[in-house]
């Protein structure tokens, strides 16, 4: 049985070497490309196709696990495999709670990749061993790991914006955001937003 294949990065170059490595498998085949994560709703909504290979960060618009979400949310939708260069702990949830069935970083070897694709066509989890390894840890001390929302909170902490901004972005009360903040100060062991910052980027939790 060939698996359709849906490719969507918005970097021309990024798409024509994975459709290069995809295309030496005999069971694989490339149907369609997308280069904004709408297009890529838009194509998986059309039919004919199995698995999606999808980047997080496009240039504007939609995010990848936004899309990720609009795609499994439809019955019978094609299965999404995650392909990113970004494994903190805020994309990993950000996509396995969006109904990824993979997540996988694009330095994986093709061999890696191929398996993967095979094992989310199947309707099975495909994750690359170092987010598995990041999944565990948290599971293991889940009072010390960041909620996906104290991880959205920060990341946009990290990223200039003011409590009331944040506020305006996640659809939250200031009083909620700087409750959100009090546990991530506890739980990172710092008692500033720069400290809070810098150390759930050392730890990659959060993009810079």
């Amino acid at each position: 049985m060939t698996i359709r294949l849906l490719l969507a990065d918005d970097h021309p170059v990024v798409r024509a070497g994975l459709r290069a490595v995809l295309d030496t498998e005999p069971d694989f085949a490339v149907v369609a490309e997308a280069a904004t994560a709408e297009r890529a709703v838009e194509l998986a909504a059309a039919g004919g196709v199995d698995v999606v290979l999808m980047d997080l960060q496009f240039g504007s618009g939609m995010h990848g696990s936004e899309a990720t979400a609009a795609i499994t949310a439809v019955s019978g939708g094609p299965r999404v495999l995650v392909l990113t260069t970004y494994d903190t702990d805020a994309d990993i949830l950000a996509a396995v709670e969006a109904g990824a069935s993979g997540y996988l970083l694009k330095d994986a070897p093709p061999e890696e990749l191929a398996a993967a694709v095979r094992t989310a066509a199947a309707g099975q989890s495909a994750l690359a061993p170092a987010v598995a390894h990041r999944l565990m840890d948290r599971m293991r001390t889940p009072a010390e790991a960041l909620t996906k929302r104290e991880l959205e909170v920060l990341q946009l902490v990290g990223e200039g914006l003011s409590n009331q901004q944040i506020s305006k972005v996640l659809f939250l009360s200031q009083a909620t955001v700087k409750s959100h903040l009090v546990h991530v100060f506890a739980k990172l062991g710092v008692d500033s937003r720069t400290a809070a910052v810098a150390a759930a980027t050392a730890r990659r939790l959060i993009r810079r």
